[in-house]
């Protein structure tokens, strides 16, 4: 889920400020209800603060306050929002470790008309978190499901990145050890689209390395922080940000944002080797330096790699 963790501002709590008529669609319906009833029975998806808690809706307070049931990944950082927005209800665990046995409970509950929500530690729920599988089976059981859209990590990420963002794809985190996120890089170094990725500030100066090296030295961002009082976007090429976080592990969580390829195709084989001679002087393995060329120019990976390994395995270099 979106990892980042709530946190006091000085901002009112939204539960302090008093209700503007916030309508409470009916799931199944689409017709709003009177600000203060019962909400529809059903599945309702409620996006949280990721820092700021000024950023919580009237509306998500309204359904939080009304909910039979609030299906959370962490009861305690569940209950300590609870708790500043002035709410008491019933708050069960449901994330990727006890989701198969969470699941029919809370199936069986939506079928006995109770109001069910559904929160992530912080931001909107079913990004890179297991409530999909929920939203399926409510689909599957004719159970009404709603989104409370709100506060996302990666899309403010995306917004204050300052890199293209008509065309997007969240990878969200990335393997643990080098083998397997090289892997995955260079399955994603084609896709025609800014990149996004949650990691860990322990795995990031390591992580960004790895970016470098196969995707070359694209625009980037790493955004940390998000609507805290320390929040800090990072901009500049890979290598240059895998430089300044080779050494330091910063605070708080992190998004990194990474540029689409290079349109441009190369005019002549010459240009295409230049290119690998250039990614291979920067640091890139013969492989990743194929994977790189491969992207920029859109010529099949696998001619790009025949051709690199006879440029630097086959004594033509």
């Amino acid at each position: 889920m979106a990892r980042q963790r709530p946190g006091a501002t000085g901002t009112e709590p939204a539960a302090q400020r008093p209700s503007r008529g916030t309508n409470i669609k009916n799931p199944r319906e689409g017709r709003p209800a009177r600000a203060g009833s019962k909400p529809a029975p059903g599945l309702y998806l409620i996006a949280t603060p990721i820092g700021n808690m000024g950023d919580i809706t009237y509306r998500a307070v309204e359904v939080l306050a009304a909910a039979d049931l609030v299906a959370c990944e962490d009861t305690r950082v569940t209950g300590g929002l609870m708790t500043k927005l002035g709410l008491d209800r019933p708050l069960t665990p449901y994330h990727e470790h006890n989701a198969e046995r969470a699941r029919p409970h809370l199936i069986s509950q939506l079928k006995e008309g109770k109001v069910v929500a559904l929160v992530s530690d912080a931001g909107t729920p079913l990004v890179s978190d297991p409530g999909y599988r929920l939203v399926r089976a409510c689909v599957a059981e004719d159970i009404a499901v709603t989104a409370l859209p709100g506060a996302s990590a990666v899309i403010t990420a995306l917004q204050l990145s300052g890199l293209p963002n008509d065309r997007f794809l969240f990878g969200g985190f990335l393997p643990a050890k080098a083998t397997a996120r090289r892997q995955v890089l260079r399955e994603l170094a084609a896709v025609p689209a800014t990149l996004m990725f949650y990691e860990s500030p322990n795995r990031l100066g390591a992580s960004l390395a790895d970016m470098a090296a196969v995707l070359g030295s694209r625009e980037a961002a790493v955004a940390r922080e998000l609507t805290k009082l320390h929040e800090e976007v990072a901009r500049g090429d890979l290598f240059a940000l895998a430089n300044r976080y080779a050494d330091t592990a910063p605070k708080g969580e992190v998004v990194v944002v990474v540029a689409p390829p290079d349109d441009a195709r190369p005019a002549s084989a010459d240009e295409l080797d230049d290119r690998l001679r250039k990614a291979v002087a920067d640091g890139a393995t013969v492989k990743d330096a194929a994977a790189l060329v491969a992207a920029e120019t859109g010529f099949p990976r696998r001619d790009v790699y025949a051709r690199a390994l006879r440029l630097f395995t086959m004594g033509e270099e």
